[in-house]
């Protein structure tokens, strides 16, 4: 009977719509230090290092830290116009960004010896990439696929869940084939699939910092970096006193 099917068809269009995109909690593994005096907009770990870009006019950084202490090894100061923003680390280089210049810097991953700059047209914001192309945030819902030697945009799409655009899109880091993605302002990161820009799922990090640590003067979620080598996945934020490292479970088997 057709009314029978198309009552079958508006009930099945019903139930997908009504699904939720699954919400992960997580476990952490270890806890190491951080400078909490670090505005923590871009991080990424390569060969035993965490390599993160801060920011703050006048107080942006590039830096090399030893995971184990917290304690920076390498450092460059960018000139107090720039408000540091997103870093990755592709083809033995540092790529980072600027939030309003529209400009960002390319450095030597070696010897941080800065080796041209390149523009782009609005915000900058987050940085990653998965040795084929580049992802760059905006801080809207539209993630940019950039060529990752002439940094030029090839692409883009929208990152969006059960149809609706995720805006505030953050720090990113590419994570067995799928981009990871702090959202401003939140306690949540977006798994985002890089087929169609649709939410696989979200990571909860609700109270990851204790009370304790909320009395200096911290501020938001921000800074996701992967050990490709360990298998291992680290979280941070700006001006947080810790690092962690965390394991990605069913929200019934979160904790620490």
């Amino acid at each position: 009977m057709p009314e029978m099917r198309i009552v079958c068809l508006l009930i099945a269009a019903s139930v997908t719509l009504s699904a939720q995109t699954p919400v992960y909690g997580y476990r952490v593994v270890h806890v190491y230090p951080h400078d909490p005096d670090a505005f923590t907009q871009g991080l990424e770990f390569r060969a035993g290092y965490l390599y993160e870009g801060t920011g703050l006019r006048g107080r942006s950084s590039l830096r090399k830290v030893k995971l184990e202490t917290g304690q920076v090894i390498q450092q460059i100061d960018l000139p107090p116009q720039y408000f540091g923003e997103g870093i990755t680390v592709v083809n033995q280089q540092i790529i980072e960004l600027t939030w309003q210049s529209q400009i960002g810097f390319v450095y030597n991953q070696a010897s941080f010896q800065q080796l041209r700059s390149f523009n782009y047209p609005g915000e900058g914001w987050g940085l990653a990439n998965d040795g084929q192309q580049i992802y760059m945030s905006d801080g809207t819902a539209e993630i940019r696929c950039w060529d990752p030697v002439t940094l030029q945009e090839k692409r883009r799409f929208t990152v969006r869940d059960r149809g609706k655009p995720v805006m505030n899109l953050n720090e990113l880091e590419y994570v067995h084939g799928e981009l990871y993605a702090n959202v401003w302002q939140t306690d949540r990161i977006a798994r985002i699939s890089l087929r169609d820009g649709h939410v696989l799922s979200w990571v909860d990090l609700s109270g990851l910092l204790s009370a304790a640590d909320h009395a200096g003067p911290v501020d938001v979620l921000n800074g996701i970096a992967y050990d490709v080598l360990s298998d291992r996945l680290f979280v941070t934020g700006k001006l947080w006193p810790k690092l962690f490292q965390i394991q990605i479970v069913p929200k019934g088997r979160a904790g620490k």
